[in-house]
């Protein structure tokens, strides 16, 4: 998705129009970012700049500081890839230096790149038939993966963010006001996606895994599943949690997130006399919490029981009790369960 090879695209402020051009062929970017002697952004130069510029009778030795765009449009370093294709569409660019806090240029997206990832052979299916009903009224007529958080709803950031990690073949698990979302997403085309909806019994909700036992095996591609909730406001690597799937042999893996709570009173300890043992200050909480996501090897999948309601956490305890491997996968991205007013009002930077 990004170009770090500075070399390729970035010139010296000094540097001529030639040299610009030269960089631009070389390495067939359309584009050179100049920067100065402590790396900082300096300006941009594309291929329609140099144009214009020889027509207005520039030559190869004119200065490019006098040809650059001295405000470029710039994505910080770390931003998800929905958020970049939302800036590149609406500027109407095919490149973008992406830059650090300090504004040191350390890479440049492609729209090529953003929209092309290499595919991976792995389908993902995301739940998406639970009726939010601790959202109250924000879920009385919408699903709660559509509810919108920054101008898109919760589950096109899932699927935006699945094919920018390479999985694009995808089967979305519907029941609660099904319709809307397969309006909404259509067949995942506009999305770069192929989406397959897989609708359950509105009389009978399956849970967290139940409907994976409604979908084919012979729609499946081969290779493990990735498995998540569809009310998740996160940004992590698909691809990188697969490949560790997969280097571990597991037949689950579960992502999961550090959580740090700090209990605001003093724990007192007893022992089993029910004396006073200890007494511990407004001590911190910090362990690994189940992130919602998963990746689930397809032999496994004949533990789902058929036809009644299953969760994961289930389907892991069954995996542990029949001898296989269950493995962990810490993720360092944000990431927000959006199951209460007050997480989304988190995920929309409300507090």
């Amino acid at each position: 998705m990004t170009i770090r090879e500075l070399n390729e695209f970035v010139v010296g402020v000094a540097a001529t129009l030639g040299d610009a051009m030269r960089t631009m062929d070389k390495f067939g970017h359309e584009v050179a970012v100049l920067v100065d002697e402590q790396g900082k952004l300096a300006g941009i130069i594309t291929d329609g700049d140099v144009r214009r510029a020889f027509l207005a009778g520039a030559g190869l030795q004119t200065a490019a500081e006098q040809v650059a765009s001295p405000v470029p449009t710039v994505v910080l370093e770390g931003m998800g890839r929905a958020h970049v294709l939302d800036v590149m569409r609406a500027k109407h660019l095919n490149q973008i230096p992406i830059v650090d806090a300090e504004g040191t240029v350390v890479g440049l997206h492609t729209l090529s790149a953003v929209v092309g990832i290499e595919p991976r052979p792995n389908a993902a299916v995301i739940m998406a038939g639970g009726r939010g009903v601790r959202l109250g009224a924000l879920t009385r007529d919408t699903p709660k993966p559509l509810v919108p958080v920054a101008g898109r709803p919760i589950l096109e950031w899932i699927v935006l963010n699945l094919v920018g990690s390479g999985v694009s073949d995808l089967f979305i698990t519907v029941n609660y006001l099904a319709h809307q979302i397969e309006e909404k997403l259509g067949d995942g085309s506009q999305l770069g996606a192929q989406i397959h909806y897989v609708r359950e019994n509105p009389e009978t909700p399956l849970g967290t895994a139940g409907s994976l036992a409604l979908i084919p095996r012979d729609q499946l591609p081969l290779g493990p599943l990735l498995v998540m909730n569809a009310d998740l406001m996160v940004q992590f690597d698909a691809g990188e949690l697969i490949d560790e799937h997969e280097q571990n042999g597991a037949a689950v893996t579960i992502a999961t997130r550090r959580y740090r709570h700090e209990v605001p009173f003093g724990v007192v300890t007893r022992n089993t006399n029910g004396d006073v043992e200890s007494l511990a200050e407004k001590p911190e909480l910090d362990v690994e919490v189940n992130a919602g996501i998963y990746v689930v090897s397809q032999e496994v999948l004949s533990l789902v029981p058929a036809g009644r309601a299953s969760t994961m956490p289930g389907l892991i305890e069954a995996c542990i009790a029949a001898g296989h491997e269950v493995g962990a996968w810490a993720m360092e991205s944000d990431w927000i369960d959006v199951g209460s007013p007050r997480d989304l009002a988190k995920a929309k930077g409300q507090f």
